[in-house]
């Protein structure tokens, strides 16, 4: 028993190099690594089955074996970014009060949050992929910017990504800020974000500042980025 567990794990722990199998390796067979041995078999040219035999093992543990296809990019616009664009023109409220909009965002989400004085743009963002990817995990600190960069998985630049800037220093503190792509040039990325001018719009943020891109799990943009902004280059979005 102790062998065949270690070969599982074995198993278990290619399978996840190659994208396979996404759980914990334990060595304790179950339904999750059938499932990863299933796809990976039907992706390499073997009989989509349950099942590990010396074929199978030699293909798997070969150079030439075949990870999990990439996803292609979407061709569409994605839901987030629907209701991303949605809220243009939100606004917080100048003083005492607070933007009823940007406050139900936190109800919704069952989110702490004290008022729209306090940075809000991670909160747009949550709120926007809460919406759109409803079953992608947001266990961090969604009001901290740079905690995005836990998000789904690390993308590159392309239509619909989270990106996640630095503000103040790059590495020196804590600051950032976060929003959506939607189009860029040479220098700049344009992004659909909140709290922007203390309101949700698209501005323009140099590339030099992006920290990296993210989205769910198994999805990609199109990278082929158009420029759709002329506004004027931010340097603090706070």
């Amino acid at each position: 028993m102790k062998m065949q567990n270690e070969l599982m794990r074995a198993v278990q722990g290619r399978l996840k190099v190659l994208g396979y199998y996404r759980l914990n390796v334990d060595g304790v067979d179950g339904p999750g690594t059938s499932n990863a041995v299933i796809d990976f078999k039907a992706n390499n040219g073997l009989l989509a089955r349950d099942y590990i035999g010396s074929l199978t093992l030699e293909r798997m543990f070969s150079p030439s074996a075949k990870p999990v296809p990439k996803p292609k990019p979407a061709t569409g616009e994605p839901a987030w970014l629907t209701e991303a664009k949605r809220l243009l023109g939100t606004r917080e409220v100048a003083g005492s009060g607070n933007s009823p909009i940007i406050m139900d965002w936190a109800e919704g989400l069952d989110q702490w949050y004290p008022g729209d004085d306090v940075p809000w743009c991670g909160l747009f963002v949550a709120h926007c992929m809460a919406t759109g990817a409803p079953d992608e995990p947001q266990d961090f600190n969604r009001l901290g910017a740079r905690a995005w960069r836990e998000f789904g998985v690390k993308v590159p630049i392309s239509f619909g990504a989270i990106a996640v800037f630095w503000r103040t220093h790059p590495t020196r503190s804590w600051n950032g800020h976060v929003g959506f792509v939607v189009g860029g040039d040479k220098d700049t990325l344009h992004i659909l974000g909140g709290n922007q001018s203390d309101s949700v719009n698209v501005t323009r943020i140099a590339r030099s500042r992006l920290l990296e891109c993210r989205g769910p799990e198994d999805w990609r943009g199109d990278e082929n980025l158009k420029a759709v902004s002329t506004a004027s280059l931010s340097t603090n979005e706070a």
